[in-house]
């Protein structure tokens, strides 16, 4: 004979296992509530310290701009070259493929052969992309 809880379905049972253990309510969010209270109180304490605090002296050489000791030369609005960025999306992807490819290797075992053709399509699509970068020259760096 099969147990009384197999009549219900699975999501039923999930549902009032939830409701019984209270796992849904909202005092079980009553500390990150008070954590974000805090976090906030504290932000705004030691804004309002270092406003009164702090030496307010407004000199000649305070109001300068000053970079790492260097002087600075020229307008800091000058354009940067798209090479830089093009690097930067290039950092971000592989960035991307490391973090995909961690899950992956923590469950391949269970992803069988599906997981394995799916990450090999990944792969593919991008040593595609990458290939298509260096052909149009995107990691020349010397123009």
């Amino acid at each position: 004979m099969l147990p009384y809880f197999c009549t219900y379905n699975s999501s039923t049972l999930i549902q009032t296992f939830l409701q019984l253990h209270g796992v849904n309510s909202t005092s079980n969010y009553l500390p990150i509530g008070i954590q974000l209270i805090f976090a906030l109180v504290l932000l705004a304490v030691i804004i309002v310290a270092t406003n009164l605090l702090g030496p307010s002296r407004k000199t000649a050489d305070k109001l300068i701009n000053f970079e790492s000791g260097i002087e600075s030369h020229g307008n800091a609005r000058k354009p940067i070259a798209v090479k830089y960025f093009l690097v930067a999306i290039l950092f971000v992807l592989f960035d991307v493929e490391v973090i995909l490819f961690y899950p992956y290797a923590v469950n391949f075992r269970e992803l069988g052969w599906n997981g394995f053709l799916a990450i090999l399509m990944f792969v593919g699509f991008f040593i595609t992309g990458f290939i298509y970068i260096i052909k149009k020259g995107g990691l020349d760096w010397e123009d």
